[in-house]
């Protein structure tokens, strides 16, 4: 079954990077394009980035562009978010998302919190 997992969250003070892995299994990664949502408390889930099969294309948030930089290895079945310059509007948990056969799949999320 398709499973993806991500890690990396944390705490982290303004201005800070942190790096977001999520870790797919049970569908051919390779093909498909993979997306990073985000949700923060009393807000609906965001989109925040999403990248090609190949990983040429690349999407990105208004809110996040020239901060977050998604990257992909299809060898290692893993979907990366490189946060830099964090803020503490960036405070959410962070979701992978897998679109496979028309179906929405999700991970566990992952909690980034940006403080002082």
């Amino acid at each position: 079954q398709v499973q993806l997992v991500e890690s990396g969250g944390g705490l982290v003070q303004p201005g800070g990077s942190l790096r977001l892995s999520c870790a797919a299994s049970g569908f051919s990664f390779s093909s498909y394009f993979m997306n990073w949502y985000r949700q923060a408390p009393g807000k609906e889930r965001e989109l925040v980035a999403g990248i090609s099969r190949a990983g040429i294309t690349k999407n990105y948030a208004d809110a996040v562009k020239g901060r977050f930089t998604i990257s992909r290895d299809n060898a290692k079945n893993t979907v990366y978010l490189q946060m830099n310059v964090l803020k503490p509007e960036d405070t959410a948990v962070y979701y992978c998302n897998a679109r496979v056969y028309g179906n929405d799949y999700w991970g566990q999320g992952t909690q980034v919190t940006v403080s002082s």
